[in-house]
């Protein structure tokens, strides 16, 4: 192949979203994929390539979908830090943007169809201001619209903002640092599939605003891509699908429906529900087993099969009854939380616990505060190095009554943890304000659905249990949905099995005062913006509820934390100033933690945080930090303590690092004869700053305290002195020592090279 035969096979195609231009190019990378585009917006790059296995291995009976999104640190101009010093498991952030593309693309493929697809995402470059999600959605759509693997595409999304009041589509990452709303959309030109979002107290007039929004910017997006598919696309080859009989799943129906009615009608209890509908399995495959026993062997029925038909009456029914009946399988009207109930402060030593239960599903979540140094080290595409504030989800299989490994965080486990962790971010105090790191862990004790906003409310309770200065209360609440033709009903606070067999799952998370959060995963093509509406105002009903059952319990932060949280204080130094409290090879910061058992983090830019066990010590080592750029003020009385002892006086430290004289004349308000005699190093002084000379010698007296005296007193008391006696060699000897002093004892403080100032 010719390069000019190479380059004719490219080919580019260009939108606009939001103003910018949205450059989608086909043909020049892995030929041998099923389709394979790159999607670029500025000097941000994303590929995307498809494949589908032609083969289904024996036994299958599940659709494997893979999305995998991967972040190379190339992209950005970075070496990994690891010891191999290349990518190794994915980052939250890749797991997050892989999460976002898959529950887009899932719902649009065939029902039944068993053929492996794999959706491989890579960031090749990253400019910093254009985010790779977005661009991911629209690269892995349109490889595989124009792919020959089946799919009900194309889709797109985009994302929204809310600064100054006004609502942007496909901001930067610099103009999203002044939004209230990072809202992620995606969907077909109809229906919204996929939302994502955390938002800064959002009211829900104006987030249906954005929904809108974000539903109409898709629709160019849509359109360039079946026009790409009109003249590249490739024919949709055939796929396996999973085995069904028609006329087997009617048969298992008849004689399955009118118990499954009376089990449903008359079990509200889900575990009594179980156990009848397993009965019933039993009873149905029995009577199926001793049918295949007469059939000779290629006539035998598929018992597989005749399971899923029972599953598919029951899943009927369910949803007959809620739309049509307009009762849920737990008896409970459309709008009707379960039964709630919080607690508080039941974990002893914590720095804080909550405890929020929901029906069967309950969540207790632990607040663990710590220190700056506690804070979590990124190493991603994101300009974000660091995070003060983690929330980390667990569900063990015990939650659901199941055994099964532990293998660390799955993706539903982290993405349940990024939801709950966008919620409370909007509450949170700020760095100045409350300096700790956060961590919160919710661990899931019981599930029957929407365990992510239970831990909501769980991280709520528990952070107010901490002392934690939350600026109001957080709750979360799911919505579901059962669409049957043009009947449907909006569900709030769906259990397990209406979250099963139903056709979304919509989490809002928020305060009394709006939105910080929504989830929403669909198994249908999409919801319309009536169905949006109603499911936003039933739970804004809702969040209010669960927040007033909360308040029952802590009504506000508790006014001190924990006992066993620990004590920290920030104070401000000048940059120029931090090499001095460091000292050299750290001597001198270390020499403060050591004697004050304190830990001491110091940032770029001078925040100096100080976090010790009690807030004696954090006071101790406050001061000293303070004391070692503080200038000494003649006039000023300090509290200092003896260092060395001479027949003309003693040295006092009266601030760390910074010695000063106190003549034998001074010492006392009566004639001291013996210095060692009525003074001892380490004893503690109150003195004054008298004088400060030009090298910076500082001359203290003790006596102008017990007098009274003024700075300018006890001066002329000094010369009074010195005139009527003269100055002793004693006295010309001890004015260089204190200098000689004054200099060692700077070196010790951290090098302040002007002497006593």
């Amino acid at each position: 192949m010719t390069t000019s035969d190479y380059s004719a096979g490219i080919k580019q195609y260009s939108v606009m979203v939001g103003g910018r231009a949205a450059i989608i190019e086909v043909g020049r990378y892995a030929e041998q994929a099923n389709g394979a585009v790159t999607v670029r917006m500025g000097d941000t790059l994303v590929f995307c390539a498809v494949t589908m296995s032609k083969n289904v291995r024996e036994g299958q009976d599940f659709f494997p979908l893979s999305v995998d999104f991967e972040e190379k640190l190339y992209a950005v101009g970075r070496i990994p830090g690891s010891f191999q010093r290349r990518e190794g498991r994915p980052s939250d952030r890749a797991i997050l943007n892989s999460r976002v593309v898959d529950r887009t693309l899932r719902p649009l493929f065939p029902d039944g169809m068993l053929n492996e697809v794999q959706v491989l995402l890579t960031a090749l470059a990253h400019d910093q201001e254009n985010h790779v999600d977005m661009l991911g959605i629209l690269a892995a759509s349109t490889a595989l619209s124009i792919s020959d693997v089946p799919w009900n595409g194309p889709v797109a999304g985009v994302r929204i903002a809310l600064i100054d009041g006004q609502l942007v589509v496909n901001p930067t990452i610099s103009q999203m640092e002044h939004s209230h709303l990072d809202l992620r959309v995606s969907g077909t030109e109809d229906a919204i599939n996929m939302v994502e979002c955390g938002a800064d107290e959002v009211d829900e007039t104006t987030m249906i605003a954005a929904l809108r929004l974000a539903q109409e910017s898709i629709r160019p997006l849509i359109a360039l891509q079946k026009q790409m598919m009109a003249e590249i696309g490739k024919p949709k080859a055939e796929f396996t699908a999973a085995p069904y009989d028609p006329e087997l799943e009617a048969e298992v129906h008849a004689r399955v429906m009118p118990q499954i009615k009376q089990i449903v009608a008359e079990m509200t209890a889900r575990d009594d529900r179980n156990e009848a509908m397993e009965q019933l399995r039993e009873e149905v495959r029995a009577e199926y087993e001793a049918r295949n026993a007469e059939l000779p062997d290629d006539q035998k029925i598929n018992l597989k099969l005749v399971k899923e038909a029972v599953n598919s009456a029951l899943k009927k029914e369910v949803r007959r009854r809620i739309t049509e009946d307009r009762v849920r399988p737990d008896g409970r009207s459309t709008t009707e939380i379960r039964p709630l109930v919080a607690d508080v402060g039941l974990i002893p030593r914590v720095h804080g616990s909550g405890m929020f239960k929901r029906g069967q599903t309950q969540v207790l979540t632990i607040a663990t505060l710590g220190t700056p140094r506690d804070s979590q080290l990124l190493d991603g595409l994101d300009i974000e190095e660091e995070k003060r504030y983690m929330h980390h989800y667990n569900m063990p299989p015990f939650t659901t009554g199941e055994t099964g490994p532990l293998r660390g965080p799955k993706r539903r486990e982290i993405g349940h943890g990024a939801l709950a962790e966008n919620a409370l971010v909007p509450v949170l105090p700020s760095e100045e304000e409350f300096p700790y790191t956060i961590r919160l862990v919710s661990e899931v004790m019981s599930s029957n659905g929407s365990t992510s906003m239970a831990s909501v409310c769980g991280s709520t309770l528990a952070l107010m249990d901490a002392g934690v200065p939350i600026k109001r209360p957080v709750a979360g609440i799911a919505m579901g949905l059962i669409m049957e033709g043009e009947h449907y009903a909006v569900l709030t606070d769906i259990q397990g099995l209406e979250d099963h067999l139903g056709d979304m799952d919509f989490k809002v998370a928020g305060t009394q005062k709006g939105i910080t959060a929504l989830q929403m995963d669909i198994k249908i093509s999409g919801v319309t913006e009536a169905i949006m509406t109603q499911a936003l105002r039933q739970a804004y009903d809702a969040r209010l509820f669960i927040l007033d059952v909360m308040r029952q319990v802590i009504a506000s932060p508790r006014p001190d934390l924990n006992p066993y949280a620990p004590r920290m204080i920030t104070t401000k130094i000048s940059i120029d100033q931090i090499g001095a409290l460091i000292g050299p090879g750290g001597k001198t910061v270390r020499a403060i933690q050591d004697q004050t058992g304190v830990k001491i983090d110091i940032n770029e830019d001078g925040t100096v945080f100080i976090a010790g066990p009690d807030s004696l010590s954090v006071n101790a080592a406050l001061e000293r930090v303070r004391g070692m750029f503080e200038e000494a003020e003649v006039g000023r009385v300090y509290t200092g303590k003896i260092t060395r002892i001479e027949n003309y006086g003693v040295f006092v430290e009266f601030l760390p690092g910074k010695e000063g004289l106190v003549h034998v004349s001074q010492l006392a308000d009566y004639r001291v004869t013996s210095v060692g005699g009525e003074f001892e190093i380490g004893q503690e002084v109150m003195v004054m700053v008298i004088d400060i000379d030009a090298t910076g010698r500082v001359r203290l007296s003790r006596q102008a305290v017990l007098e009274g005296w003024t700075a300018e007193e006890a001066r002329e008391r000094d010369r009074n002195t010195k005139g009527a006696g003269g100055r002793s060699g004693a006295d010309r000897s001890g004015d260089r020592r204190s200098s000689g002093g004054d200099r060692g004892g700077d070196r010790r403080g951290g090098g302040d090279r002007r002497g006593g100032r």
